[in-house]
């Protein structure tokens, strides 16, 4: 990318996620391009599309979760793994304004997107827990993902709190029968 081509991209993302974060994921793309002193005809050539700009914004955020994922294969217990990398998303998604939003309403036809980076990170972690029977195996991390976003919207007014406390009530459906049960008679 030539040097002012890369400063219109930079000036672009940052007006950007300025807007999303005070406007969320539906933030007007001319208010983006007025105010990174760019016209809108320079935005959409290196932005095509909404996602494609909400890729830009969310990204390195997006790969940062990716690789706590792979980091989390490691802990001991993989029904926790799974669950402490769900949280984390959950409160990350809560916490930046537009980031669930986009999530849940990619277009499903793309598979480059940050929703599609956060199933393919989770995937491991969820075989895992399922392979160790503490997960049923009807589960999917599409599934999972739905779910965290959408409590991250729910949460969204009230904060991270209020969303972890929702995704711990959640996710207490998906462990498995054998694992629900012994968590029953423990407590």
């Amino acid at each position: 990318m030539r040097a002012d081509a890369q400063r219109n991209y930079d000036l672009i993302v940052t007006a950007a996620s300025e807007a999303i974060a005070r406007d969320g994921a539906y933030a007007s793309l001319e208010e983006i391009a007025r105010s990174a002193g760019v016209g809108s005809a320079t935005l959409h050539r290196h932005f095509p599309t909404r996602w494609s700009l909400l890729q830009a914004v969310f990204g390195g955020c997006v790969r940062n979760l990716a690789a706590r994922a792979g980091e989390l294969l490691a802990a001991p217990d993989a029904l926790d793994a799974l669950t402490t990398w769900l949280h984390e998303v959950t409160a990350y998604a809560t916490t930046t304004r537009g980031l669930a939003d986009s999530l849940l309403n990619e277009p499903a036809q793309e598979s480059d997107t940050c929703g599609a980076t956060l199933v393919a990170a989770g995937e491991p972690l969820l075989r895992r827990a399922v392979d160790e029977g503490s997960v049923r195996p009807d589960i999917t991390m599409a599934d999972l993902m739905i779910l965290a976003n959408g409590i991250s919207l729910a949460a969204q007014p009230t904060g991270a709190a209020k969303a972890e406390q929702l995704l711990t009530l959640a996710l207490r459906g998906i462990g498995s029968a054998d694992r629900r049960e012994s968590v029953h008679k423990g407590s």
